[in-house]
């Protein structure tokens, strides 16, 4: 067992040589024996025949003396008809009556005549068919004498076979040198022919290895591989291989740069976006000044709008300065962001011509522990795309309430509804992605509503228009705040 799972373990350009082999010596076996079969064969049927002519012979001369029982014209014939230099010699013949007693034969002291002859010796004799004891190298051989369909007699012989068997040893060993010699040469040229046919495989296999290694190199193909074009063409597909790993990583290596100018696109489109939506309220929050500066309230008023939107400003540029958007760490929510909102708003919706109804819950009981950042900058988004989803002179409102189950806030517009691109945008699965085209402000929305732990629902406005609701439940709240 475990020779054979050292065999499995050498390697592939030494198994397969000798695999190859191990098979030409067996089918060098399987030939050598039935050669000797064969050659056994034809060698008893040879034998068969010139015993069974011998016995022609002396059966054709003996049979009126066996008729007669005259034992002495017997022996006289048997000694006549001997033959000699012949490829086997008649060693002793015995002629008994059908009772198998011996009326002659020719060793007289071993078979006397007209005894019987011993069981033993007849049994030694198959019925009609020569049988050879390679042991002694004798070869035994019995028939009947007939006369006139009519048995008479028994002719046992027993012939020396020596020289066949010898013959046949020297056909043997003949055989066994010469296809031992010439299975070790054809063993020799097989084992160097698969070698050389499968070196392109262990060539493979080493640069494989490198390649795994992360020392990948190209196969020379003109030295490697010069005229198999088999060979060539393994050669040349892994060297394409390589070819487009490294084309891969190089575009991999682009692809990564062009990331990170995307990215870098995405994060100044998504300031643009948080900084130029506040922008139009200060700057109506300047003109203000400028106009009814002197007002005390309108003056006190307009500052804190202006303090309140350059801090929104100030967030999103430190959120942006970090490599993931950070937990902000401004003040808590307040009905104040709300009006701001809408203050923010008012040139865009005056030139709109749309009114903005603003319904607030809880009065001073609206403490809210949630960042005011983030839902101000949603809120500011879902109105801009509100006023812009809804007709000139509509109606659309802003409402905020604390409630049980935490804060909520909704944003309704007159517009035709929401397409199943911003539903998929608001509440189907998140994507970091920008959109294509429009769609901004609401995938803004989506990421603020995600950091922040709240929920987006869509609904139906009675009249018709959409609203779009933000869920901001108080574990969650809890949970950002003490994050940040």
């Amino acid at each position: 067992m475990s020779g054979r799972i050292g065999l499995f373990r050498l390697p592939l350009i030494w198994r397969v040589p000798l695999a190859v082999s191990v098979l030409m010596l067996l089918v060098s076996a399987v030939i050598t024996e039935r050669v000797l079969d064969r050659l056994g064969s034809i060698q008893e049927t040879y034998l068969q025949s010139i015993a069974n002519s011998y016995l022609d012979g002396v059966t054709a001369s003996i049979s009126p003396s066996v008729l007669r029982e005259d034992s002495w014209e017997i022996f006289d014939a048997l000694e006549r008809l001997r033959p000699v230099n012949t490829a086997i010699v008649p060693v002793e013949t015995i002629v008994t009556t059908p009772s198998e007693i011996v009326l002659a034969a020719t060793d007289p002291l071993k078979y006397p005549s007209l005894e019987k002859m011993d069981d033993l010796h007849v049994e030694q004799f198959p019925d009609k068919q020569i049988r050879i004891e390679s042991g002694d190298g004798l070869a035994y051989l019995e028939r009947d004498i007939d006369y006139q369909d009519t048995t008479i007699g028994r002719i046992f012989t027993i012939f020396d076979a020596r020289l066949l068997l010898a013959e046949r040893r020297d056909v043997l060993s003949t055989l066994i040198l010469t296809n031992a010699a010439l299975t070790v040469l054809l063993v020799l040229i097989g084992f160097m022919t698969v070698r050389w046919m499968i070196r392109p495989m262990q060539t493979l296999e080493n640069h494989m290895i490198e390649a795994a290694e992360g020392k990948a190199a190209r196969i020379d193909v003109s030295s490697q591989a010069p005229g198999n074009s088999e060979s060539r063409r393994l050669f040349m597909a892994y060297n394409s291989l390589l070819d487009a790993d490294e084309e891969r990583r190089e575009l991999s290596s682009r692809l990564a740069e062009e990331e990170k100018l995307a990215s870098l696109g995405r994060l100044s489109s998504v300031m643009a976006h948080e900084i130029n939506n506040p922008l139009g309220g200060l700057l109506n929050a300047v003109d203000t000044l400028k106009k009814h500066g002197a007002n005390a309230t309108v003056r006190d008023a307009s500052l804190d709008l202006l303090q309140r939107g350059l801090q929104g400003i100030g967030e999103v540029v430190r959120a942006a300065l970090a490599t993931y958007r950070p937990a902000r760490q401004s003040r808590p929510l307040s009905l104040s962001d709300f009006h701001d909102a809408k203050m923010l708003l008012s040139p865009e919706l005056r030139s709109r011509g749309q009114e903005l109804e603003l319904l607030l819950e809880g009065g001073e009981d609206f403490a809210c522990t949630c960042p005011s950042g983030p839902v101000r900058q949603a809120v500011i988004n879902l109105l801009l795309n509100a006023s812009a989803a809804s007709p000139e002179g509509a109606d659309l409102f802003l409402r905020a309430a604390k409630r049980a189950e935490g804060v909520i806030v909704e944003v309704g517009d007159r517009g035709p509804g929401l397409p199943a691109k911003a539903v998929k945008l608001l509440t189907g699965p998140a994507r970091k992605s920008l959109p294509e085209g429009k769609g901004l402000g609401l995938w803004v929305v989506r990421q603020i509503s995600d950091e922040i732990g709240a929920r987006l629902e869509l609904a139906s406005r009675s009249g018709g228009g959409s609203i779009v609701r933000i869920r901001i439940g108080p574990d969650t709240v809890t949970e950002i705040n003490h994050a940040a």
